[in-house]
């Protein structure tokens, strides 16, 4: 298949997570979703998984905390404990004394300074990264896209999910639990709308009965980037994907494909 799994220097350093909690009974399992502002540059008034950029406070925490994972690894799943604090409130891959009080101080805090690691010294919490899988790495690049985001997936499981929630009303507007099959049914309703990437990772968290499920394939397949790629052999242009990466749907039209 035509999809590169070489990480190019342009594309800017991102990370993004899929948040799980409990179903109904016997149902499937919900995630969490935001509507991007539609001020954004990047996927404006789209249904995206929390996250952003990575920035430079979170290469400089991943520098420091030696351990297995690559600093720029590191740095990625820092940036996506950052992020879902920042856009939810909600805390994930921290450990310590943490209660929905001191969640939302810590988030005001994080607005205050921008940085997590002043977070971490002022509540005494200690990063938690066990918490975070990866899950995978796409990289669309598009000469027509004034940013071009190479980007990290991660997963992980809040359980209950009894927990509050609220949208930054910056960056995003709305947040909202649905499983992975409920988003795509809306998006086809014309209810939410979905870039290439984000509908192709919703395919396959279709797939999983719970976050069990989804964690084990995402530890059984290697991460690759995976980098969109027209294919014209069929007659009709197609923006095709790896076949071997854990995706239901490797293919769609071209002409019906909608990016950020």
């Amino acid at each position: 298949m035509s999809s590169s799994t070489q990480t190019r220097p342009e594309g800017i350093p991102a990370a993004t997570i899929i948040i799980f909690r409990n179903g109904a009974a016997d149902g499937p399992p919900e995630i969490l979703m935001t509507i991007r502002s539609r001020e954004m540059v990047f996927a404006g008034g789209m249904a995206v998984f929390p996250g952003g950029r990575v920035d430079p406070a979170d290469f400089e925490l991943g520098a420091m905390l030696g351990g297995e994972l690559p600093p720029d690894e590191a740095a990625h799943q820092i940036a996506v404990v950052r992020e879902t604090l920042e856009e939810t409130g909600l805390v994930v891959g921290l450990k310590g004394e943490i209660d929905a009080d001191k969640a939302r101080a810590s988030r005001r805090f994080l607005e205050e300074t921008g940085e997590l690691a002043s977070v971490l010294d002022h509540f005494g919490w200690e990063l938690d990264l066990d918490q975070i899988t990866p899950f995978a790495r796409w990289y669309p690049k598009n000469e027509k896209l004034s940013r071009v985001y190479d980007t990290r997936f991660y997963l992980a499981n809040l359980g209950t999910g009894a927990v509050d929630i609220a949208a930054d009303q910056s960056e995003n507007t709305h947040l909202f639990w649905t499983t992975a099959q409920g988003a795509l049914d809306a998006a086809d309703r014309g209810e939410i709308k979905l870039i290439f990437p984000t509908r192709r990772n919703l395919e396959r968290l279709a797939l999983f009965e719970d976050f069990a499920a989804a964690k084990a394939q995402a530890e059984a397949i290697p991460v690759r980037t995976i980098v969109p790629r027209v294919d014209n052999s069929t007659g009709q242009p197609m923006l095709t994907i790896l076949e071997d990466a854990g995706y239901p749907v490797t293919s769609e039209l071209l002409e019906s494909v909608t990016r950020g």
